[in-house]
Formats: structure tokens, C-alpha cells, sequence
């Protein structure tokens, strides 16, 4: 019993250094992405206006990003597992950022869809491959916090992104450039940056991390391992064996309906809130959307804590996917500026602070090469979500004659997100698969 305290408090310190060391840093480098993702949603009223580029085809612009993302993911993943983190974020992260700032280039639909798909695959890999990575620092029972932690990525992104582009889209012609060429050109430059910096400061795996001590190693390692042998040992080596298990298509399944929610935070809400506040989008209304992000800060911290200590992941994440589904569907009817940021303040944290708990129900179930390439197939073909959410809203704004129903639609498909999800209900406790003797242990600390 003594050892088992000891191995304990190892594993405790380490994962308490790791975090410290490695959140802060996969924080930042998730913020990037996010902003080089999506600020297309905040130059739309402007790169429209330049180039005369049409809804629907800004619509297959935005959407094709995830086929390129959803292609090239798999592939990437597994290139991480032999090369290491270190290098391979490094280079996703340099390559990422020179493609965004190229999108000052694209002044025809044919230029932005090929640059939009290029950003896609030069980002594939970065979103499952840090899945896995923290699979590799941090035990079942402290995953969703470290996941947690990594996630407010996306809110500091908006935080920072919205307030960030909207200033930077009121610099109109300064050096010959417009605007929105400004955006896309210093958000891709603040990319490449943190790219090269994180060749420098990453760890790949805890035996190389020479700021943990021989015990924490040792004790953090014995912990991973017990949690691996537990996993489904037929998915553990196969790249494609996944794609055979009931539980990783309901995943893949789920996942892909939550992106069909999540696609519109980015492309649609910002320039919707704008045009009840009757204007473009400015600084103004950038802090405004700022708001909502930082309830989602609150949300997930919250809601990452409450799950990993009740052990209770699968019911904290269908109870806030069902509360944003619900406050999203909402937008159709609402036009106020109050009434559309509170709704904003619900769905945005409903859709986004629930991901953090959602995947530690694959992570849990699936180990090894199965982990790589299941985590990667669960992304890359649930983020064809985002591909095809632009283009439900667009046909059914267009058949309804205006520009609400389409909210309502996605509304309706996300919410299959929560019914998948409870199908997967296989234990009274809610979770997938049974926790180790060690990680058990590691959860009452």
C-alpha cells in the first residue's frame, strides 16, 4: 500500500510539471490554429466586397479546408508517432502559418479554394496528434482537466482573434494592401513564429523529459502501461482495425455531428452578430464576441473538473451539447443584439467546452497504433463536418428564401450527436470500458 502512495504522488508531480510546462505552450499553439482557421468568418463582408466572390462560393471555400484536413489526417498522425511531437508540430505549425498568410494572395475563387485546402492538409495531424501526445503525459484520471486546459486554446483564440482581426480590418490601404490582406498576413507571420519556437521547447515523450526526475518517469510510465494493457488489444497495432469496431464509428459518428454545430462559431456567428448590430465587422464588436468565450472558459473548467472527479464524462458531455444545441437552434428566431449574445453566451460553451470531455471516452477505449489512427479517423472524418455544415445552412437558407432556417437545420443534425453518444451506454457508471486499479487510485488523490 505504501508503494502504491509513493507511485502515486510520482505520478502526481509529474503530471502536475507536465502541465505547467507543456498546457501553457499547446494552449498558445492551439489558439494559432484556431484563429488561422477561422478568421476567413471575420474578413467574409470584406474579402467579398474586393473580389466579388459570391456566398456559396465562399461557402465551399470555407468548407474545403476540412477535406483537405480530413485527408491528410491519418497519414500525419502516424508520421508523429515516428518522428516525435517535437519536430512534426514544428513543422505543421511553420508550413500552417505560411499558407494563412498567402490567403492575402487569393483574389479569385479558384486561388482561395486551393490555398483554403492546402491550409487544411498542412494543418492535419496537429489536433489528434496532441489527442495522443497528452495520452503520453497524463493518466485517464487526469485527462480531461490537461485536456481541459488545452482546449481553452479555442477561447483565448477568440479572445484574442476576434478583438486581433476586427483592429486589423479597419487598416484600410496602409502599404498598399487591404485590409483584410493585413489580417491574414500578421495572424500567419504570429504562426510561424510559435512554430519554431516550439522545435526548441517541446518534449516528445516523458523518458526524454529531462525536467522530471527518474521516480516520476518510472512511476508515470507504470501508470500509461497499466492504462494501455487495459485497452482493446485488437486495436492496439492495426491502422484500419478501427474502422471496424462498433464504439469508434459511433465516435467518428458523433464527432462529425458536433463539427456540423461547431462550423458556424467561426464562419457565421461573428458576421450575424455584425449585421444586428446593423454594421461591419470592427474592434467594437470583436471585444462583444468576446464575451461569450470567456463563459466558455468558465464552462469548461468547470465542467473538465466535475467529469474527471465523478467520473461521469459521457452525461457532463450530453448535458452541455444538449444546452448549446438548444440556445444555437435559438438564433434562427433571434434579431436583437442582446438577445443573439446571450444566445451566443449558451451554445458557444455547449458545443466547445463539452469536445475537452468528449474525448476522453476514444482516449480511454483506444491504445497504440489504434490510438493514433482511431483518434485520427475520428477527427479527420468528423471534421468533414465543418466541410458540409457551410453547405446544409446554404441550401437551406436558399430554399427557405432567408438566412435563419439554415441555424435551425444544423441545430437538428448536431443534436444526433447526443443521441450516438448515449447508444454507447454500456456500464451504470456511463463510462467505456473500466478505469485501471492505478488510474483509480491516481482519481481519489
Amino acid at each position: 500500500m505504501e508503494q502504491e502512495h509513493t507511485q502515486a504522488r510520482h505520478v502526481a508531480a509529474a503530471t502536475r510539471k507536465a502541465a505547467i510546462r507543456l498546457l501553457p505552450f499547446l494552449m498558445l499553439m492551439y489558439a494559432l490554429a484556431f484563429i488561422d482557421r477561422a478568421n476567413v468568418g471575420f474578413a467574409k463582408a470584406a474579402y467579398q466586397a474586393d473580389t466579388g466572390l459570391s456566398d456559396a462560393a465562399f461557402a465551399f471555400g470555407a468548407g474545403i479546408f476540412f477535406v483537405g484536413y480530413a485527408l491528410f489526417e491519418v497519414p500525419s498522425n502516424l508520421i508523429m508517432m515516428r518522428v516525435g511531437a517535437r519536430l512534426w508540430m514544428s513543422r505543421i505549425m511553420v508550413t500552417w502559418g505560411v499558407l494563412s498568410a498567402l490567403m492575402m494572395c487569393a483574389h479569385t475563387p479558384t486561388q482561395f479554394y486551393t490555398i483554403r485546402f492546402l491550409l487544411g492538409v498542412a494543418e492535419a495531424g496537429f489536433f489528434p496528434g496532441i489527442i495522443v501526445y497528452l495520452t503520453y503525459w497524463f493518466p485517464a484520471a487526469r485527462r480531461a482537466r490537461a485536456l481541459g486546459l488545452f482546449y481553452f486554446g479555442v477561447p483565448i483564440a477568440m479572445l484574442i482573434g476576434n478583438p486581433l482581426s476586427g483592429f486589423l480590418l479597419e487598416m484600410h490601404d496602409m502599404f498598399g494592401l487591404r485590409n483584410w490582406q493585413w489580417m491574414y498576413l500578421v495572424e500567419g507571420i504570429m504562426a510561424m513564429l510559435v512554430g519554431v519556437v516550439a522545435f526548441f521547447y517541446l518534449t516528445s515523450r516523458p523518458e526524454d523529459a529531462h525536467w522530471l526526475s527518474g521516480e516520476e518517469k518510472r512511476a508515470l510510465g507504470a501508470v500509461i502501461a497499466a492504462e494501455e494493457r487495459d485497452k482493446p488489444q485488437h486495436l492496439a497495432t492495426a491502422v484500419f482495425a478501427v474502422l471496424k469496431d462498433r464504439r469508434v464509428l459511433t465516435f467518428i459518428a458523433a464527432y462529425f455531428c458536433i463539427q456540423i454545430g461547431n462550423a458556424p462559431l467561426a464562419f457565421y456567428l461573428p458576421s450575424k452578430f455584425a449585421a444586428t448590430m446593423g454594421g461591419q465587422m470592427n474592434g467594437k464588436i470583436g471585444l462583444l464576441l468576446a464575451i461569450p468565450w470567456l463563459c466558455t472558459i468558465a464552462a469548461m473548467f468547470v465542467a473538465t473538473r466535475i467529469a474527471d472527479r465523478r467520473r461521469n464524462h459521457m452525461q457532463v458531455a450530453t448535458l452541455m451539447l444538449t444546452a448549446g444545441i438548444a440556445a444555437f437552434a435559438a438564433l434562427s428566431v433571434i434579431d436583437t443584439p442582446v438577445l443573439t449574445l446571450l444566445a451566443f453566451c449558451i451554445a458557444i460553451p455547449g458545443l466547445v467546452a463539452c469536445q475537452p470531455v468528449f474525448w476522453c471516452l476514444p482516449t480511454r477505449y483506444l491504445g497504440g497504433t489504434g490510438a493514433a489512427s482511431g483518434i485520427a479517423f475520428i477527427v479527420s472524418i468528423g471534421n468533414l463536418g465543418g466541410f458540409v455544415s457551410p453547405q446544409i445552412k446554404a441550401f437551406a437558407d436558399h430554399y427557405s428564401g432567408g438566412t435563419q432556417i439554415g441555424f435551425l437545420v444544423i441545430a437538428a443534425v448536431c443534436f444526433l450527436s447526443v443521441v450516438l453518444l448515449r447508444s454507447l451506454r454500456s456500464t451504470p457508471s456511463d463510462e467505456i470500458g473500466d478505469t485501471p486499479r492505478e488510474a483509480r487510485l491516481e482519481a481519489s488523490r
